[in-house]
């Protein structure tokens, strides 16, 4: 199975969502991937270095993979201690997550379950399940996700005490109607979410 957690922007829970639904679902024999598009000279806004840093891609290497060895707070690392069997961080240049296609498929190939945190993967891959973290406070609307939030499976809405989004130009409809469970940081993975889930891949699993 594949399993696919994206969102509309940076910092609402992406990873923390991933985390959860591995340690609930242990049963799922997780690989985790985090899929970071960067470098080149263009770094996350989050990442105001100015300088080199980890999200950066060694010079002339169109995408680099590092395996995670270790649980810890970083990212990849939060998936190790949540309990995945094994965990990668795959960087890009922005717009050329293709150039990792093969990569990435040989992990999944060689991965019982795949969980990988990613918009842009839904335009290559077809997950099983496509969930997206949305946090109606948080104006901010990344392209990829406006993109593909029609194709979302589930969304998880962080609880913000409203229903009023600050995005402009995003029909309602794009996620109203979906099966929705609300998030209350920092417990970002109910026990109906991850039911919701482990019934939906049981379902996709026995079609195979």
């Amino acid at each position: 199975m594949l399993i696919v957690v994206g969102g509309h922007s940076r910092n609402i829970g992406k990873t923390s969502v991933v985390a959860g639904l591995i340690s609930a679902l242990p049963h799922w024999d997780w690989t985790a991937m985090k899929i970071t598009q960067s470098g080149h000279g263009i770094c996350a806004p989050s990442a105001a270095c100015g300088a080199a840093c980890d999200c950066c891609l060694p010079l002339g290497q169109p995408y680099a993979i590092a395996r995670e060895r270790e649980p810890g707070d970083s990212d990849s690392g939060r998936f190790l201690a949540a309990g995945a069997r094994r965990s990668y961080w795959v960087r890009t240049a922005a717009g050329q997550l293709s150039n990792a296609l093969p990569a990435v498929r040989e992990i999944q190939e060689t991965s019982r379950h795949l969980i990988v945190e990613s918009n842009s993967i839904v335009e290559f891959l077809t997950p099983d399940l496509y969930v997206v973290v949305l946090d109606f406070t948080q104006g901010d609307f990344k392209a990829s996700s406006r993109r593909f939030l029609p194709r979302a499976d589930v969304c998880v809405v962080i609880a913000r005490h409203t229903r009023e989004s600050l995005w402009n130009g995003v029909a309602r409809g794009s996620w109203e109607g979906k099966p929705c469970f609300a998030a209350e940081p920092p417990q970002y993975v109910t026990a109906e979410l991850a039911a919701f889930v482990d019934a939906r891949l049981s379902a996709a699993a026995a079609s195979v």
